[in-house]
């Protein structure tokens, strides 16, 4: 690894804004869509595992095996929501489309006993801002609290892009926060169904809910959320069918905002990953996808841009055939739109599976100063296509055979099956091994087996994305919506909230403290947005009559706060200090005491 540049430096919050909104020199930074055109045959070749533009399957070899695959596959934690597909296989080639024709065939595959080595050194290591967390947080002295960390993502503009659209009555910035603590609590502590949390007269009886927000409260903005101008919607989708048409808009404001924050808060450490990542989701719209070979076979897909840690540093939403006319393909485009050198500088080292790898790619990122490495499919155009000494089935574990073509690296590796990596960053063959189980004389032995540096490394510096989807799927605040807005809303909390705890770890590290843990930091963040302690404990309350709104004065002591009564219908400014029961308490009517008789008979 090159060392960092001493001239990094943190960056103002303005200064980062302006490196992270300038244009890059790929051009467009995301997708737009063609009108309504999700289901594209760009989407069909990507459940394939194919991208027309980087793909000839007319070369296919007869036998239809697997390309490459390997035991020793890159970690996918329990539980994520990343690709179906091991890391270092690749899917069968689709067949029947036809391509550009692949180069010419290259001389015959080197072996690990012929020396090579990279014909230019590695571009130095220049980031546009020193690597971790920036301003203001990078100069604390001590550890930010977890609900200062999470409004750098959902800041006061953010929230009042959420707070402002509401018509129909008065949202608070800190009835919101308290909105989004309650949905965290629902994430950590799970119950059937969501009125559950605000049963009474069970033993799965929960407190805490009813002391924050009402339940007809929390279902009223939970039915009518949104984050976008309702009179724009309309506009919006007047236009359905041509090309001003954004299937994006319901999600534009906080969209935009939430992505600059992510890139503004923190510079990524030298090791990227771009890989996709599915929002679950049966919504009847056009991004929805169904990917048969996925953990989360229904959902909305996004591209993203990842740290080794799994910050997640940026992202796309993929709206379907793209407006990006490269002519180079959506494997090609879908790696671009995510690298931008005005914000992240050079020197950065990007991994990514068989879908985006193509020599195309990684020649581009070179003469942007970046280094590539990932996986290929042998249907890809440029790969080189001889077979003098090349593998064979018969081959044993470790052997190792390679092509040169400038700064790309063409290798092949035994394992228990074939492994192809492509690189711009590694030697051949540097005098790596790894630990395998093989049979000698009887009995199966640990021995070690020569394994190539960009295996190794692809492995440990892949999974950024897949971490990233582990911690978001461990206290995710995701509940089943009938709008589609709402559940991708849901996930940016979670992205937000992931980074928060990432950024926390770090800074602990910084400050040589003890970083809490995922629950630990949850818990608090949850308590620190509805405004109580973490650390109190269970009230002791007795069904005792009191006022609903204290304190009033004047001819507003019995009309202050009336709701209507749980028997009788009736309005009342008296509730139950324990229930939060609405009930009568008068000369001739007492509903709290003929509710919890009935209630303690009932029990009897």
């Amino acid at each position: 690894m090159q060392r960092q540049s001493r001239h990094t430096k943190y960056f103002t919050l303005r200064e980062a804004l302006d490196l992270i909104t300038a244009p890059s020199e790929y051009g467009a930074s995301g997708h737009l869509s063609d009108p309504d055109s999700a289901d594209s045959e760009d989407e069909a070749d990507f459940v394939e595992g194919t991208d027309p533009c980087q793909d000839n399957v007319d070369n296919v070899e007869e036998e239809g095996t697997e390309v490459s695959c390997s035991t020793e596959a890159a970690p996918t934690p329990e539980g994520s929501r990343g690709r179906g597909r091991s890391r270092l296989t690749c899917p069968p080639a689709k067949r029947g489309k036809r391509s550009r024709s692949l180069s010419g065939d290259a001389a015959a595959w080197m072996s690990e006993k012929d020396p090579d080595s990279l014909p230019h050194p590695l571009p130095n290591f220049c980031p546009k801002r020193k690597p971790g967390v920036q301003l203001p947080f990078s100069e604390c002295v001590d550890r930010p609290s977890p609900s200062e960390l999470f409004k750098i993502y959902f800041d006061h503009a953010a929230i009042k892009t959420l707070c402002k659209k509401f018509t129909w009555t008065d949202l608070t910035e800190a009835e919101l926060y308290h909105y989004i603590g309650i949905t965290l609590y629902m994430g950590v502590l799970k119950l059937p169904k969501m009125r559950d949390f605000w049963r009474v007269n069970s033993i799965f009886h929960v407190q805490y809910p009813s002391e924050v927000m009402t339940r007809d409260r929390f279902l009223t903005i939970t039915w009518n959320i949104h984050m976008s101008d309702p009179a724009e919607d309309t506009l919006n989708d007047r236009k359905k069918g041509t090309t001003d048409y954004d299937c994006l808009h319901r999600l534009r404001p906080l969209y935009d905002s939430l992505r600059v924050a992510c890139k503004a808060a923190y510079q990524p450490q030298q090791n990227l990953s771009v890989d996709e990542r599915m929002v679950s989701t049966k919504a009847r719209v056009a991004l929805n996808q169904y990917i048969k070979s996925k953990p989360t076979k229904w959902g909305i897909k996004l591209f993203v841009l990842s740290d080794n840690p799994g910050y997640t540093v940026d992202f796309n939403i993929y709206t379907g055939r793209s407006t990006l006319v490269t002519g180079k393909g959506l494997s090609f485009d879908a790696v671009m739109a995510l690298i931008n050198k005005n914000y992240l500088g050079t020197g950065y080292h990007i991994y990514c599976d068989n879908f985006y790898t193509s020599p195309a790619l990684f020649h581009h990122l070179h003469d942007l100063g970046f280094g590539a490495c990932g996986i290929f499919q042998d249907t890809r155009v440029g790969v080189p296509k001889t077979k003098l000494n090349a593998l064979t089935k018969k081959s044993p574990r470790g052997t190792i055979r390679w092509i040169r073509e400038g700064p790309l690296i063409f290798i092949k590796w035994t394992d228990t099956r074939e492994v192809s990596v492509c690189s711009t960053l590694h030697s051949a063959f540097s005098g790596d091994t790894v630990k395998r189980m093989c049979k000698a004389e009887g009995q199966h032995r640990a021995i070690d087996v020569p394994v190539p540096s960009a295996v190794k490394d692809y492995n440990r510096f892949m999974g950024g994305v897949d971490l990233s989807d582990q911690l978001i799927g461990s206290y995710s605040s995701w509940r089943r919506s009938r709008k589609w807005y709402v559940t991708v809303l849901h996930h940016f909390i979670d992205i937000a909230i992931t980074n928060s705890y990432l950024v926390s770890k770090e800074l602990c590290g910084r400050l040589e403290q003890q970083p809490m843990t995922h629950q630990d930091f949850q818990e608090q963040l949850i308590a620190e947005l509805c405004g109580v302690s973490s650390q109190s404990g269970t009230k002791s309350y007795q069904h005792i009559p009191v006022a609903i709104v204290e304190g009033a004065s004047g001819q507003n002591k019995a009309t202050k706060g009336c709701r209507k009564g749980r028997l009788c219908g009736k309005c009342t400014p008296f509730k139950c200090e324990a229930c939060k029961l609405a009930l009568c308490v008068i000369v001739d009517r007492n509903c709290h005491r003929a509710y919890y008789t009935s209630t303690t008979a009932a029990e009897g």
